[in-house]
């Protein structure tokens, strides 16, 4: 692994509104979203096997930084460290390691993704590093279960940047279980380029009508 790679700072985009996890479990969330989106956002598939079907080439994984979480590293206050992640990372077994992507389709960015791993796990889940998660964790076959814990709408200048598009951005979170333990937890941000294949996001065109 690149030292670069260990010591560029971890940024995760701010967010600007989460739907109750009540309703995420419920399937009450995502009023709002197309069914399209819905079912991508909300639903148990894989989003690089998605994005691969949707557009037809194979997603390529644009690795940008992956080390200790700072709070495992001692760099960082708990409350630093904790307060733009996933309640749901608290239930992994420390020591953490923090791991982000941009996925690709012929160089666009479609979608940017962290996930956090007990350290001694992604050692053996991540042994190729520029390979998609859900690839390194069933080249075995192995079974997993998905469990979407999170929806929300986050913004950062640097995801705008990238996706060449105005935010808000549709964003998720989930976790990946084997025989019961969580395994990691996954945090996603799609975008806007999608409603090529998928069609507009919303059913109401005005974002703030629905917030």
């Amino acid at each position: 692994m690149a030292d670069s790679l260990l010591t560029r700072p971890w940024v995760s985009p701010t967010p600007l509104w989460e739907a109750p996890i009540s309703e995420v479990l419920s399937a009450r969330a995502g009023a709002q979203l197309s069914g399209a989106w819905k079912l991508l956002l909300l639903g148990d598939g894989s989003p690089t096997r998605h994005l691969h079907l949707l557009t037809g080439t194979p997603i390529t994984i644009d690795l940008i930084a992956m080390g200790p979480e700072p709070e495992s590293a001692g760099s960082l206050t708990r409350a630093d460290a904790t307060q733009a992640r996933p309640a749901e990372v608290v239930e992994l077994v420390p020591p953490l390691l923090r791991r982000q992507v941009w996925l690709r389709c012929n160089g666009q960015a479609l979608a940017w993704a962290e996930s956090w791993w007990n350290q001694e796990e992604a050692e053996t889940c991540l042994r190729d590093r520029q390979q998609p998660i859900w690839l390194s964790l069933t080249s075995e076959r192995a079974e997993l279960f998905r469990e979407v814990d999170g929806l929300a709408q986050v913004n950062a200048d640097w995801l705008e940047r990238e996706f060449a598009a105005r935010g808000p951005f549709w964003s998720r979170h989930y976790r990946f279980f084997r025989q019961g333990r969580e395994l990691t937890v996954i945090r996603e941000v799609f975008s806007p380029a999608l409603e090529r294949w998928l069609g507009a996001s919303q059913r109401d065109s005005d974002l703030h009508k629905v917030l």
